[in-house]
């Protein structure tokens, strides 16, 4: 049997997309990391999560992986000396049934003296429903936005469940130390998106789209431009006479966008914007 073209995309895009979850390694002890944070958060009985009142939960660590509920951690390559760290902040007083509905904070810390340099409160990435946060992860790549500005990014991923019309979307985030300040500057841009409806189990109609970052060569308001390359592949699989399943893959689309900073951000074209949650 062939291998359906949306499998192996899924299967490519958890490769390239998502380097090796960064846990223990990175935070050293994550809960004396989240304990120096946030001074008033009282510790649980098994030492795994915090409380934060009235009823804000922080889970210290990743429990092997399994959630993307976690603190995790990342040091920074473009500043070795800075630790990156993202704190979800889950209301569990909203929170029940597979559902969240929480924040996320990010924390930029000195890794010799381990105190918070700066830090940024983003409202309401941690909440979801049916289609769930299935990961995030820091990504360090090489935006070099301006002599002297790497970016960092945050990249959220969404999932849901269903056989029949599969989903997912992953989400990019940029920020920037600004003196003393984290900003964001880019704010949910899908880097992937992956979509259809079939049989749940062989025919149907799939589409994915993949979106690759490059700095520009011009420069607007002091930050480079961002180039998009946006690759869009579709899949109408179907079973054949010996009643194998058989991928039948349209011609890919690709498109080229270009992103300007206009003084304080850079704005998403209207295609590629966030999933509304």
């Amino acid at each position: 049997m062939r291998i359906l073209l949306r499998i192996l995309l899924l299967s490519l895009a958890a490769v390239s997309a998502w380097p090796a979850q960064a846990v223990a390694d990175d935070c050293g002890d994550a809960a004396a990391l989240v304990q120096r944070a946030y001074p008033k958060a009282r510790l649980s009985a098994d030492g795994d999560s915090f409380t934060l009142e009235p009823h804000t939960s922080i889970a210290s660590t990743l429990r092997y992986g399994a959630t993307p509920f976690g603190v995790i951690c990342k040091v920074w390559p473009a500043h070795d000396d800075l630790l990156l760290v993202a704190v979800p902040l889950i209301d569990s007083s909203q929170s029940g049934d597979g559902a969240h509905v929480g924040d996320i904070e990010l924390l930029v810390v000195d890794r010799n003296s381990r105190q918070v340099r700066q830090r940024l409160l983003q409202p309401g990435l941690m909440t979801d429903d049916a289609i769930a946060i299935d990961k995030i992860e820091f990504d360090t790549g090489r935006y070099k936005l301006a002599p002297g500005v790497t970016a960092f990014g945050l990249r959220i991923e969404m999932a849901g469940n269903s056989r029949p019309n599969p989903f997912s979307e992953t989400d990019l985030r940029l920020y920037v130390l600004a003196g003393d300040v984290l900003r964001v500057v880019l704010d949910g841009l899908v880097v992937t998106d992956d979509g259809g409806e079939g049989d749940a189990n062989c025919a149907g109609s799939f589409q994915s789209n993949r979106v690759s970052l490059t700095m520009g060569p011009t420069s607007h308001h002091g930050y480079r431009d961002i180039l998009l390359a946006e690759r869009k592949d579709t899949d109408e699989p179907s079973v054949d006479k010996n009643g194998e399943c058989q991928s039948h893959p349209g011609k890919p689309v690709n498109k080229t966008y270009g992103l300007r900073y206009d003084g304080s951000h850079y704005p998403v074209p209207e295609a590629l914007k966030i999933l509304e949650r």
